[in-house]
């Protein structure tokens, strides 16, 4: 646990005891603030009570007063499309708004530190897809490199619930924009952003919200180096912001698809080759085309992004090389879950918007895809130039047929359940086809989560393979 300093008997408020609220309660209350709490569900309320965390309802009048901040849940939405009331209440009061972020870069560096012989470090990574695969890699590359590292933030545990620092360690943390749009502090060693697609478009008023609250990481956090994939628009123009000069390396430049000169320091994926070059001379490789955990050129981006975080820590390009191979992926992106009679079953379950579904798209040659469910703002349009390699589409979800409808020019089988899909795909799979759920929207139509819905293609294939 990193427990929260600065608070020493004030009071503070938390909203939302999900996994981040109670990890922040408890993180205050090491660090000896009066912790106040609440949540709009009873039964996390009952929960937090028996766990004796003092519950009070704070949308009542008044119930700011003597309130020295109020932390916030990810969840609950400050802004757009409606601050929540009892956020509005705090700003009224003048009660500072932060959440388990802030909290965290606070409070972690200790005096402890004036004993290490290496400081510790973060690596703060964030982006619209990718994020998760990008920081899981950092760490598994870390770990196998023999660095002390521990993942955390959106992936892995919560970001105060991790063992305080170490001599030499690494804290790799996975952000969201909800995550990094609201946190007081931000200050990483190393910032990387991956790329920047459409998502969450209502939470922050549109794409201009949603990269705002991206950049934050970088353009406020003043990070010692900067880790950014050029590939869009918005990367580019980020990288500007950051950049003192051509030949500046703070800043790495990172790209899947195109080759990346000048003279500063840049890392980039062609054909499954990585590069990497500085100052106009090349002085690292490795043949991606081989590595299991990593397939497709949306996976290329995020070893790019990965091996530039770890060379800025000093690792060497044959230690990141030989722990690539090693990493086995994480569950629901791009997971290879069976193969049988030549056909191949992926998991992508967390392809959940248009963009991440095209890239999974890309990666793979004559597709029987499994797709559908919320749709999200904006629709499918942003999928047909990348169905080439689909034969046949197989759509799940309440809104399977007009799913379907917009998938024109492609073979589809609206089928509903994911029993469904996974049977008619395995029957129809010809050696060399990959059966693929990437489903380019959201599960709360038929799931809780996309790991549920993910484990249940799994189950089906296992029904449908065995």
């Amino acid at each position: 646990m990193i427990p929260v300093s600065g608070f020493e008997g004030q009071t503070v408020a938390v909203l939302g005891l999900g996994r981040t609220g109670r990890a922040a309660a408890t993180a205050l209350q090491a660090g000896e603030a009066q912790v106040i709490v609440w949540d709009d569900s009873a039964a996390a309320r009952d929960v937090a009570a028996d766990d004796g965390l003092d519950v009070v309802d704070l949308g009542k009048p008044d119930a700011m007063d003597g309130v020295a901040s109020l932390i916030v849940s990810p969840g609950i939405p400050h802004l757009y499309p409606n601050p929540n009331p009892i956020i509005a209440a705090a700003w009224a009061a003048g009660v500072p708004v932060d959440n388990d972020i802030g909290l965290f870069f606070r409070s972690f560096a200790t005096s402890d530190w004036d004993s290490f012989d290496v400081a510790p470090r973060v690596i703060a990574v964030t982006g619209s897809n990718g994020k998760s695969t990008t920081s899981a890699l950092i760490h598994h590359i870390l770990i196998e490199n023999g660095r002390p590292a521990q993942l955390a933030g959106n992936i892995g545990r919560g970001v105060l619930d991790i063992d305080p620092a170490q001599d030499g360690g690494v804290v790799v943390l996975e952000l969201s924009s909800y995550q990094s749009e609201l946190a007081r502090a931000l200050t990483p060693d190393v910032a990387v952003f991956t790329n920047l697609s459409a998502d969450h478009l209502d939470r922050h008023a549109g794409l201009g919200g949603y990269f705002a609250a991206k950049r934050r990481l970088l353009t406020e956090g003043g990070p010692d180096r900067a880790v950014i994939g050029v590939d869009e628009a918005e990367g580019r123009f980020l990288c500007n912001q950051m950049i003192q000069g051509p030949q500046d390396d703070r800043v790495i430049r990172v790209s899947s698809g195109q080759k990346l000169t000048g003279p500063g320091w840049t890392v980039f994926a062609r054909k499954g080759f990585l590069s990497e070059y500085r100052k106009g001379r090349q002085v690292g490789s490795i043949d991606l085309r081989h590595v299991k955990g990593l397939p497709g050129a949306h996976n290329h981006q995020n070893a790019c992004a990965a091996y530039a975080a770890c060379r800025t820590l000093g690792l060497g390009p044959k230690g990141i090389e030989a722990a690539m191979h090693s990493y086995p992926g994480l569950p629901h992106r791009s997971q290879l879950v069976a193969e049988r009679d030549g056909v191949r079953f992926v998991n992508d379950s967390k392809a959940t918007n248009v963009d991440s579904a095209a890239k999974a798209l890309q990666a793979f040659d004559k597709i029987r895809w499994i797709c559908g469910g919320l749709q999200k703002e904006g629709g499918l349009d942003g999928l047909l130039p990348h169905l080439g390699h689909v034969v046949k589409a197989y759509v799940i979800g309440r809104e399977a047929e007009d799913f379907a409808r917009q998938l024109i020019d492609t073979e589809t089988d609206i089928c509903t359940t994911m029993e469904t899909a996974v049977s008619r795909a395995t029957a129809d799979a010809k050696p060399g086809e990959v059966v693929l759920l990437a489903p380019a929207a959201a599960s709360f139509d038929q799931y809780d989560n996309f790991e549920k819905r993910g484990e249940d293609f799994m189950a089906c294939v296992t029904d449908a393979t065995t």
